[in-house]
């Protein structure tokens, strides 16, 4: 299998030389592994918790486990939850940085006893599956363009047939390495069957185990859409508060995200409605079965999984760029919106729509108007992307620009 760059490695290797454990966190079969192996190389012992002997060493004697590890890269540490707190009584008696290189598979941040007993020893650093900056070896300055108020800019245009075939591939390695469509399917759907028969015992007490892989089905006819946890349970027999926990525990495995609304002060007509968003459009594009012989033949299925891969991609521009954005999404109360909305720590907005076409309107740029009006000074660029080769302005920091600015460079 190719191996591919993870631009992500720079601020692995950056937080282990100030910080005394570092965290790469993302979902199952992302690379998190084979980064970490890549860092540690043959000079850290390595430990993964996916070995049973090895686990059940951890889980029965955690401060056993640990003591007298000098420096150590422990894999899938969410297995073994109550290694972090011998791991922190380890870090405060000797506070070298880069003891501890931790992989985890699930957002151990929304576990109260973790988040509380690592808070400031610990830095976490995301690693999604493949970008498509990462797949073509070109490492993608587009937030950073974007805040900085240029022009976009694409250097490697991918289009029409392409792109679709590009957007339903997604970016799980092992996946990619398959040739024929049925056979990524046939590993995506084994991907979501393994997670949902493992990994969300490690994560949650669920009382209905077996319901997880309906729900997450429904959950893929949903993505792309403002969640309504009682319509999103109704035909599961769920209610509203349970469909909201069951939701979180996906989201805590890395293969939904709710993104929040938008908000300020000024407007007060603003959705307050969580959108919902899968992390990778392969995964989403074989729960909904839509290869690229479907698309050609009624592209109607292709807008919300397009509107996905871009939510995506930006998330793992995100994890190198130097902006530090948080994501939300626009939406008041006369249906006007902005599907992502990326916010940097200066309150500076740069406001993303998707479109599938190859053409773009005045029209299409509403609900960009409305979020520049709702900023004002601090609104500094809003693109429609979409599916052509041409830059086009619409009017002052108003872009209609192609699908392939994401793997973009200056």
């Amino acid at each position: 299998m190719a191996m591919y760059p993870r631009f992500a490695k720079a601020r692995v290797e950056e937080a282990l030389s100030d910080t005394r454990v570092v965290l790469i966190s993302g979902p199952r079969q992302s690379g998190k592994t084979t980064l970490a192996s890549d860092i540690a190389s043959d000079k850290i012992p390595f430990l993964t918790l996916d070995d049973a002997n090895v686990l059940r060493s951890a889980v029965d004697d955690p401060v056993g486990f640990v003591r007298g590890l000098d420096r150590a890269v422990i894999d899938e540490i969410q297995r073994a939850p109550d290694l972090l707190l011998a791991i922190k009584n380890l870090v405060d008696d000797d506070k070298t940085p880069g003891r501890f290189l931790l992989t985890g598979s699930a957002n151990l941040m929304t576990i109260p006893k973790v988040a509380d007993s690592l808070a400031g020893r610990m830095e976490v650093v995301r690693l999604l599956p493949l970008s498509q900056a990462e797949i073509l070896g070109k490492q993608s300055d587009f937030i950073d363009r974007a805040f900085a108020g240029e022009k976009p800019k694409a250097d490697h245009m991918i289009v029409g047939g392409d792109l679709v075939e590009t957007v339903l591939s997604g970016g799980y390695p092992e996946a990619l390495g398959r040739a024929r469509w049925s056979r990524k399917q046939d590993w995506y759907h084994g991907y979501l069957d393994a997670i949902v028969q493992r990994d969300v015992r490690d994560v949650a007490q669920i009382e209905q185990l077996a319901i997880m892989p309906k729900l997450i089905s429904v959950l893929a006819e949903h993505s792309g859409q403002l969640v309504n946890y009682s319509g999103i349970g109704a035909g599961l027999d769920l209610n509203h508060v349970t469909t909201r926990k069951y939701v979180s525990v996906f989201e805590s495995l890395y293969l939904v995200h709710t993104l929040q609304p938008w908000f300020t002060n000024r407007l007060k007509r603003l959705t307050k409605s969580p959108k919902l968003h899968f992390l990778d459009a392969g995964l989403l594009a074989a729960m909904r079965d839509v290869s690229p012989e479907v698309v050609r033949k009624d592209k109607t299925s292709f807008g919300a999984i397009l509107e996905t891969f871009v939510f995506g991609e930006l998330r793992k521009i995100a994890t190198w760029s130097e902006q530090n954005c948080s994501f939300s999404h626009f939406r008041d109360k006369d249906k006007n919106e902005v599907d992502i909305v990326l916010e940097n720590r200066r309150g500076e907005v740069v406001g993303i729509e998707v479109k599938s076409s190859a053409t773009v309107s005045a029209s299409d740029f509403s609900g960009m108007r409305k979020l520049a009006e709702a900023c004002g000074e601090k609104f500094v660029q809003g693109m429609v992307l979409y599916d052509h080769d041409q830059v086009v302005p619409f009017g002052e920091n108003m872009f209609a620009a192609p699908l392939s600015c994401l793997w973009g460079r200056s």
